[in-house]
């Protein structure tokens, strides 16, 4: 018993010491948000080969941007690439200027940009708690450094944090710039308090940070940058009342000079290279077209983010309807009451739907959309955890009032069952996932290795863990308890898992390229029959002819044998289906290698017969 008495004091003092120390604070918190970073994101990160189909087009076109010196227009393969703006090419090619061109240089600016994004939460989240200690005149150190530590966590370590932030696309870079301007435009209307600095000439440095940070997004993903996060914010400050305030205090025109500034001239540059090309594939086709219509077949139901934000968000997401209700933001008469430092949760509210809302509109869906509001959702997850963390002088109860954990309780409920969901999926895995084409021993590895069992036996174990802590009325240990399981889960499953899959899927690719490199002759043209993956232009550094049909392969071979003067060979990469389809004679190829389900052949055109080639 003494020991249950002494280790909360001793946790307490501890946290207090902490408090009366901001550097040995400032180094605590740092140390924090690097190991969660690494775990989350720098962890093997260049470990394994860039994957197909989108990563490579991107680290490919970094490339060609470093290789060619054109800083204005992206090229792939030998066309033009205005699917994106410049500023993720731009991140790429000074990664491979620094690193070298490898996989480590292509994935390096999405890690970082969802590291700057959890340390600004994480500063956001404790300024929020230590102005509201200051309000309520107390002290509660445990609260003020725990909460903001587990919501860096929680915003770090989910799927799709950890999914896009180890991926080399345009995704995390434009999370990054919209969660961070975001941060700083609360943290800029906070800080505005009684009406200081309304009459300074400039917005606070905060507004200004804001103002940089959406052109970072203009430049990374076109316009959403400005309109997602201008809509979230203009939403906001009419919902308090305060949209004039807030106008004054922002210097508007000046923000948009500032904005325009820094994301216009690539733009101009761009348009004046490429003109109407560039603009009708990137504004009407990438931007307009993908909020209107289906674009690449990517269609989906209405509910198709409520489903991405359960599985992405997981195993967290089951708390976030308890934390909006917690919230009360309906009660619009409260919250403009409220000091503007403690309307952290409505703003993060404002956001979270925000987010949501404008992406299920939209008639093009994909998972990665909804990435800008995951450190929203931590956050409002975060400050209903808070709520256990009552400040020592204003209650002499050893836990939580039952109003004040209600609906904690019942998510957390949910929360085993949602695990215990997740470990009879996993104990089932051969018969829920279908089989591979390009990987057929995949899962059959998968197995053997036994992840399946030890993903359900992780998952199987928080959820008892859970219940324990529930019926025991340990309610603060529960979001510890899920984020330690999926680090075990990260770590013992998915990571050996990725690995398997890279070594079935990608590493064929990479191989047959590196044996394509090695053995390709003078002006041999590369051509790749039957599929489509972009890593083999980065990992060949040379142009591919991609051809989808077999037929079209042949007559394509035919036309290059009657070609003056005629090329001296083709190398062709090809998939096994494919290359049975194409009937070739044996005399009229030769075999190079065979990596898992992919062939790479030589075709000495001189020795193709004049008559037409077929498929029997």
């Amino acid at each position: 018993m003494s020991l249950k008495l002494s280790l909360p004091r001793a946790v307490e003092q501890w946290f207090h010491n902490l408090g009366q120390k901001p550097a040995l604070a400032v180094t605590v918190s740092v140390l924090w948000l690097l190991v969660i970073g690494w775990v989350a994101f720098g962890w093997n990160l260049g470990n394994i080969g860039l994957i197909d189909e989108t990563e490579p087009l991107f680290a490919e076109a970094s490339r060609q941007m470093l290789v060619t010196g054109d800083w204005i227009t992206p090229f792939f393969n030998g066309e033009t690439r205005f699917d994106k703006p410049a500023l993720i090419y731009w991140c790429q090619a000074i990664a491979y200027a620094i690193m070298g061109v490898n996989e480590w240089a292509a994935r390096v600016p999405s890690a970082l940009a969802a590291l700057a994004a959890i340390s600004l939460g994480f500063y956001t989240i404790q300024w929020y708690l230590a102005q509201k200690d200051e309000l309520a005149g107390t002290r509660n150190p445990i609260r003020r450094y725990v909460v903001p530590g587990i919501a860096a966590a929680i915003m770090a370590l989910n799927p799709e944090m950890i999914v896009w932030g180890r991926t080399g696309v345009s995704d995390m870079l434009l999370t990054g710039c919209i969660a961070s301007a975001l941060f700083c435009f609360f943290l800029g209307y906070a800080n505005q308090s009684h009406g200081n600095r309304v009459n300074s000439k400039l917005p606070n440095k905060w507004y200004l940070a804001f103002y940089v940070l959406i052109a970072g997004a203009i430049l990374t993903k076109g316009p959403v940058g400005i309109v997602l996060p201008g809509l979230i914010v203009i939403a906001f400050v009419l919902y308090v009342g305060k949209f004039w305030q807030v106008w004054r205090e922002m210097r508007p025109i000046l923000g948009v000079v500032i904005i325009l500034a820094l994301s216009v001239p690539w733009y101009a540059l761009v348009i004046w290279r490429n003109g109407w090309n560039y603009i009708n594939s990137f504004f009407g086709y990438h931007n307009l077209e993908r909020f209107t219509e289906v674009v690449n077949g990517h269609s989906a139901p209405w509910y198709f983010y409520f489903v991405v934000v359960l599985l992405g968000f997981a195993p967290y997401s089951v708390y976030i309807p308890a934390a909006l209700i917690r919230l009360k933001f309906w009660q619009r008469s409260h919250w403009r009451n409220q000091e503007r430092s403690q309307q952290l949760g409505l703003f993060a509210a404002f956001w979270f739907l925000g987010v949501f809302i404008f992406f299920t509109i939209a008639v093009t869906k994909l998972p990665s959309y909804v990435l800008p509001l995951m450190p929203a959702a931590a956050i409002l997850v975060a400050l209903l955890l808070s709520d256990l963390f009552p400040s020592p002088e204003t209650t002499t109860t050893p836990h939580p009032r039952p109003s004040e954990i209600k609906s904690f309780r019942i998510s957390s409920w949910i929360n085993v069952i949602f695990a215990i969901i997740l470990a009879i999926a996993l104990f089932n895995l051969s018969q829920i996932v279908g089989p591979d084409p390009a990987a057929p021993e995949l899962y059959e590895l998968i197995q053997k290795a036994g992840l399946p069992t030890f993903g359900g036996i992780i998952w199987s174990g928080a959820a008892i863990i859970i219940a324990a802590l529930l019926l025991s009325y340990r309610w603060q240990q529960i979001i510890a308890v899920n984020i330690i399981t999926f680090i075990a889960f990260l770590a013992i499953v998915l990571m050996p898992a990725l690995f398997l899959m890279d070594g079935q899927r990608q590493l064929p690719l990479r191989q047959l390229s590196a044996i394509a490199v090695e053995s390709r002759q003078a002006n041999e043209e590369l051509v790749m029959v039957g599929f489509k993956k972009p890593s083999v232009t980065f990992y060949t550094q040379t142009t591919v002819n991609y051809i989808k049909f077999s037929k079209d392969a042949l007559d394509y071979i035919q036309k290059q044998a009657t070609k003056k003067p005629q090329p001296p060979s083709l190398l062709l990469l090809v998939e096994q289906e494919k290359f049975t389809e194409m009937n070739l004679p044996p005399d009229d190829y030769k075999s190079i290698s065979t990596k898992g389900a992919y062939h790479l052949v030589r075709i000495p055109l001189n020795t193709i017969k004049k008559e037409k080639l077929d498929i029997s």
